[in-house]
């Protein structure tokens, strides 16, 4: 689970965790973090992810769009952390940041036992300003395995993951990433979860990433979810702390 750590974890959550129908869906949320990611100053950031998906199991696909607002150190992308200490764009900047595409396959689930794995492709892409710091300039390809189990009201969940960076002005070198977790169902709505995700270093410059986060999701009705999150990092790749909410309403 993942500002950008977890911008958009919860627009993108596993498939044990998402809508049960086929069909579009459609969501936004708001998140605000704040960290020194191992710099002299601290650095803020806003964002507002936007994400359309589409459900035919057992595919899913999603495109993520984020607006960041970002005031703070010149050297960090969200996301990221900071990469290039060489950059200047300015006390603050705001944009629209890296559009992703995602495909989600889930056929290796097991009814009976409530168990099954899914794989996931990704691919970022360097719509963002680079200049302005909203951008690493890179194309990301990510693949990640994401194994889910259901045991009464709980989803234990966890994952693996590899990105590789391509093109771009920044020596970013090729990433893994791992996530561990569970979901309380607290009723016929509400479900409480927590997860930890850690990424290794991505540059020179760029600390390890290494996040807690609490979550909480509620269904409102068959076509509305909630959900909100604080998360806590605990490495300089990492935001001191996060928080933020979102919505997925299917058409």
């Amino acid at each position: 689970m993942r500002t950008a750590v977890a911008v958009l974890v919860l627009l993108a959550a596993p498939a044990a965790l998402a809508a049960d129908a086929d069909g579009w869906s459609g969501g936004a949320g708001l998140t605000y973090s704040t960290g020194d990611y191992g710099t002299s100053r601290t650095t803020r950031i806003w964002s507002v992810p936007f994400a359309l998906r589409y459900d035919s199991a057992p595919w899913a696909f999603k495109l993520t769009l984020p607006w960041h607002e970002i005031s703070g150190d010149s050297s960090v992308v969200p996301g990221l952390g900071a990469v290039d200490r060489s950059r200047r764009r300015g006390a603050s900047t705001s944009g629209f940041g890296d559009l992703t595409v995602a495909a989600t396959n889930s056929s290796l689930y097991d009814s009976a036992s409530r168990s099954g794995v899914d794989f996931t492709g990704k691919v970022k892409l360097p719509t963002g300003e680079e200049a302005k710091g909203l951008s690493s300039g890179s194309t990301e390809l990510s693949f990640l395995a994401d194994a889910h189990k259901g045991i009464d009201r709980l989803t234990l969940f966890g994952g693996l993951g590899y990105t590789v960076f391509l093109g771009g002005n920044l020596d970013l070198r090729d990433a893994v990433s791992v996530s561990l977790g569970l979901s309380h169902k607290l009723d016929e709505r509400d479900s409480l979860g927590v997860a930890y995700e850690g990424r290794s270093r991505v540059a020179n410059s760029a600390g390890q990433q290494s996040e807690l986060m609490v979550f909480w999701s509620r269904a409102v009705d068959r076509s509305l979810k909630l959900q909100a999150y604080f998360l806590r990092g605990f490495a300089d790749g990492s935001p001191d702390w996060a928080a933020g909410v979102s919505f997925m309403h299917a058409f």
